[in-house]
């Protein structure tokens, strides 16, 4: 009874603990840790929530740049940071749970190491050439690639783009030598030099660059048409049919954060995506919104991982 009565008080103060926290939440500023440089379609995206997040707490948002390893700097950094509700991944769901099968020993078992706090948005990974080259359609690229052979080459940066240019190979019959860029700003100098003949881009980069006049969108990746990119042919609309990748952006908070500190995070964001700045801004990037409570958002991210394991099989891609 002595055991009973010590653990029941141990469980009342954890809970007085957590309303405590949940009360005077937030305490202190924000850190957002994003995957890749400043610059990039992921900065860019973490940029604009940091200050709308600003706005709504009423503290200070700081972004931390963690290039490297498709992301998994990043991952890895937030996995293993305080589980408090100030230090936040904002990444792609759907990659970084592919990573757990685009690496051979994942460094971070993400499905249990991270709580969903909120999605962002529904987004394609884009198929890019150069905007001088001559192929305006996926069909003439694809005849293209043919004739180079092996002598064809093509940039990602993220895991979805990595599954998209391998199943894009698989499925339309071409050889093309895959190289990894940090950050697909990296690559802008080769597609015009004509080193690289297509890229396998975020949305945000790929969209960005395409209004500049540096690159042409052929085709994305998502099974369905998107309303932010209604004017872009998905891959099978483009002759290249069974891909259907819809990236979704979320914000990752460490597995143990308190759940009245996840709710209050879920609440801001769902606050900041119900505005028409919001969905003006995710459109220019490619994206829709798309809101979700926390567990909808975790039972969404654990199927995402269960189904990259059949995407890197039928990808063929060999795990690094």
């Amino acid at each position: 009874m002595k055991r009973f009565r010590m653990g029941l008080a141990t469980l009342v103060m954890g809970l007085g603990l957590a309303s405590a926290n949940a009360q005077t939440f937030p305490a202190q500023d924000f850190r957002f840790v994003v995957g890749f440089p400043a610059g990039s379609g992921a900065d860019t995206l973490t940029r604009f929530f940091a200050e709308k997040l600003q706005a709504a707490s009423g503290r200070t948002v700081i972004v931390e740049n963690r290039p490297g390893a498709a992301g998994n700097i990043a991952t890895e950094a937030v996995a293993r940071a305080k589980p408090d509700g100030y230090t936040l991944l904002l990444g792609a769901g759907s990659a970084i749970a592919a990573g757990m099968h685009l690496m051979k020993t994942p460094s971070v078992d993400v499905t249990k190491a991270f709580q969903i706090v909120a999605t962002l948005n529904r987004q394609a990974f884009m198929i890019t050439v150069d905007a001088k080259s001559p192929h305006k359609t996926v069909a003439e690229l694809t005849a293209a690639l043919k004739a180079k052979g092996d002598a064809a080459s093509y940039a990602t940066t993220a895991p979805t783009g990595i599954v998209l240019g391998a199943m894009y190979k698989s499925i339309a019959g071409v050889n093309a030598e895959e190289v990894r860029y940090k950050g697909a700003a990296d690559a802008l100098g080769e597609f015009a030099t004509g080193k690289l003949d297509f890229g396998a881009l975020d949305p945000a980069f790929a969209l960005s660059q395409q209004r500049a006049g540096r690159l042409r969108v052929l085709a994305h990746s998502s099974g369905l048409p998107l309303k932010a990119v209604a004017d872009v042919p998905t891959m099978e609309a483009a002759g290249v049919p069974g891909i259907d990748l819809t990236s979704w952006w979320a914000v990752h908070a460490p597995i143990a954060t308190p759940r009245p500190v996840v709710d209050q995070l879920n609440a801001w964001f769902k606050q900041i995506l119900s505005t028409p700045e919001a969905a003006t801004f995710l459109g220019n990037l490619g994206g829709d919104p798309f809101i979700n409570t926390p567990d909808d958002a975790q039972a969404l991210f654990i199927r995402e991982e269960k189904a990259w394991k059949d995407y890197v099989r039928l990808a063929k891609i060999e795990p690094q």
